[in-house]
């Protein structure tokens, strides 16, 4: 499945498809930037993890406390997904730099989602790299939402974090590829 958000993406690409005419070598270029467009907004089905699930396609690249991070490259898929079963409690976008994204930088143009449930409140921060032009969110305060349902994306490379609430321990290591909607974090004591 491709998000509907990839279609005016497509529609500017095409527009470009008459340049073949002047010169048949602009095809190659052409349809690879095509391709590409497909596989970043691709939504694959997923089979959702027990516990607290991945919110992003990635590695995680930092993990401290109750904090972890995710660095989403160009080819990882850009779908975020919840990582609990909630209650959309605040959302919260922040206007701030864009440096690429796999730096960790102080202050970045992000968007926060809060989600609650029994079992405390789950921050998922969706955070603009250099090459994002777009942070997306799907959800609206106030709203229940399942987990592993699609919460928003972020255009372009980006990063994604998780916090947690106390009780909970990561399963995944720094360095490990996630894939969201994999299991990442459980109950722990």
């Amino acid at each position: 499945m491709i998000v509907r958000e990839c279609f005016k993406v497509l529609l500017l690409e095409f527009a470009f498809l008459p340049l073949i005419f002047l010169n048949v070598f602009l095809l190659i270029p052409i349809l690879t930037v095509v391709i590409l467009t497909l596989l970043f907004f691709r939504d694959p089905n997923r089979k959702i993890g027990e516990w607290v699930v991945s919110p992003a396609d990635g590695k995680i690249d930092y993990i401290k406390d109750r904090r972890l991070e995710i660095f989403m490259s160009i080819f990882d898929c850009h779908v975020n997904r919840s990582p609990v079963k909630g209650t959309v409690k605040r959302i919260v976008y922040k206007r701030g730099s864009k440096f690429p994204a796999f730096l960790r930088v102080e202050d970045p143009e992000r968007n926060e989602i809060y989600i609650e449930n029994e079992y405390g409140t789950f921050k998922v921060v969706q955070v603009a790299g250099f090459l994002a032009r777009r942070i997306v969110c799907f959800v609206k305060e106030g709203e229940s939402i399942e987990k592993g349902e699609k919460i928003g994306m972020i255009i372009m490379g980006s990063r994604v974090v998780l916090e947690v609430p106390k009780g909970f321990s990561f399963v995944k290591r720094v360095g490990e590829r996630v894939k969201a909607g994999e299991t990442i974090a459980i109950k722990s004591g």
